[in-house]
Protein backbone atom coordinates (compact mmCIF):
# COMPACT_ATOMS: atom_id res chain seq x y z
CA UNK A 1 0.00 0.00 0.00
CA UNK A 2 1.42 3.37 -0.96
CA UNK A 3 0.64 6.69 0.60
CA UNK A 4 -0.20 9.59 -1.61
CA UNK A 5 2.01 12.54 -1.07
CA UNK A 6 0.34 15.78 -0.23
CA UNK A 7 0.56 18.20 -3.10
CA UNK A 8 2.79 21.14 -2.44
CA UNK A 9 1.20 24.48 -3.12
CA UNK A 10 3.88 26.78 -4.41
CA UNK A 11 3.27 30.42 -5.07
CA UNK A 12 4.91 31.83 -8.18
CA UNK A 13 7.68 34.30 -7.38
CA UNK A 14 6.61 37.90 -7.94
CA UNK A 15 9.39 40.47 -7.56
CA UNK A 16 6.81 43.27 -7.28
CA UNK A 17 5.84 41.97 -3.82
CA UNK A 18 9.34 42.77 -2.54
CA UNK A 19 9.86 46.18 -4.11
CA UNK A 20 8.63 48.17 -1.16
CA UNK A 21 10.99 51.15 -1.15
CA UNK A 22 13.21 53.21 -3.45
CA UNK A 23 16.39 51.47 -2.28
CA UNK A 24 15.06 48.01 -3.11
CA UNK A 25 13.89 49.25 -6.50
CA UNK A 26 17.29 50.83 -7.23
CA UNK A 27 19.17 47.64 -6.28
CA UNK A 28 16.82 45.52 -8.40
CA UNK A 29 17.13 47.77 -11.44
CA UNK A 30 20.92 47.96 -11.09
CA UNK A 31 21.20 44.17 -11.03
CA UNK A 32 18.92 43.87 -14.05
CA UNK A 33 20.89 46.46 -16.03
CA UNK A 34 24.12 44.57 -15.32
CA UNK A 35 22.60 41.51 -17.02
CA UNK A 36 22.52 43.46 -20.31
CA UNK A 37 19.26 41.77 -21.39
CA UNK A 38 16.58 44.03 -22.94
CA UNK A 39 13.75 41.58 -22.22
CA UNK A 40 14.82 41.34 -18.59
CA UNK A 41 14.84 45.15 -18.40
CA UNK A 42 11.24 45.27 -19.63
CA UNK A 43 10.27 42.61 -17.10
CA UNK A 44 11.93 44.59 -14.30
CA UNK A 45 10.23 47.83 -15.36
CA UNK A 46 6.95 45.92 -15.36
CA UNK A 47 7.66 44.53 -11.87
CA UNK A 48 8.39 48.00 -10.52
CA UNK A 49 5.35 49.47 -12.26
CA UNK A 50 3.13 46.80 -10.69
CA UNK A 51 4.67 47.50 -7.30
CA UNK A 52 3.88 51.21 -7.66
CA UNK A 53 0.52 50.74 -9.38
CA UNK A 54 0.23 50.39 -13.15
CA UNK A 55 -2.54 52.97 -13.54
CA UNK A 56 -0.61 55.65 -11.67
CA UNK A 57 2.64 54.88 -13.51
CA UNK A 58 0.80 55.06 -16.84
CA UNK A 59 -0.64 58.47 -15.92
CA UNK A 60 2.75 59.75 -14.75
CA UNK A 61 4.39 58.52 -17.96
CA UNK A 62 1.69 60.07 -20.15
CA UNK A 63 0.60 56.68 -21.49
CA UNK A 64 -2.63 54.76 -21.44
CA UNK A 65 -2.67 51.82 -19.04
CA UNK A 66 -3.12 49.36 -21.93
CA UNK A 67 -0.22 50.98 -23.80
CA UNK A 68 1.98 50.58 -20.75
CA UNK A 69 1.11 46.88 -20.47
CA UNK A 70 1.87 46.40 -24.18
CA UNK A 71 5.16 48.32 -23.99
CA UNK A 72 6.38 46.18 -21.09
CA UNK A 73 5.10 42.83 -22.36
CA UNK A 74 7.62 40.04 -23.06
CA UNK A 75 9.02 40.41 -26.56
CA UNK A 76 7.85 44.01 -26.93
CA UNK A 77 10.16 46.44 -28.65
CA UNK A 78 9.21 49.79 -27.09
CA UNK A 79 10.81 52.98 -28.30
CA UNK A 80 13.65 54.35 -26.20
CA UNK A 81 11.51 57.42 -25.50
CA UNK A 82 8.80 55.19 -23.99
CA UNK A 83 11.31 53.36 -21.79
CA UNK A 84 12.65 56.69 -20.53
CA UNK A 85 9.13 58.02 -19.81
CA UNK A 86 8.35 54.89 -17.81
CA UNK A 87 11.66 55.07 -15.93
CA UNK A 88 10.98 58.72 -15.00
CA UNK A 89 7.46 57.83 -13.89
CA UNK A 90 8.93 55.10 -11.68
CA UNK A 91 11.47 57.48 -10.15
CA UNK A 92 14.34 55.54 -11.71
CA UNK A 93 17.32 57.17 -13.39
CA UNK A 94 19.72 55.28 -15.63
CA UNK A 95 23.37 56.27 -15.26
CA UNK A 96 26.55 55.37 -17.10
CA UNK A 97 29.77 54.12 -15.53
CA UNK A 98 33.05 53.13 -17.11
CA UNK A 99 33.07 49.46 -18.01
Amino acid sequence: MTKTKAQLKLVAFDAARYLEDDEAIAEYMTAVLEANDPDLLLLALSDVARAKGMAQVARDAGLGRESLYKALAPGAKPRFETVMKVARALGVKFTAQPA
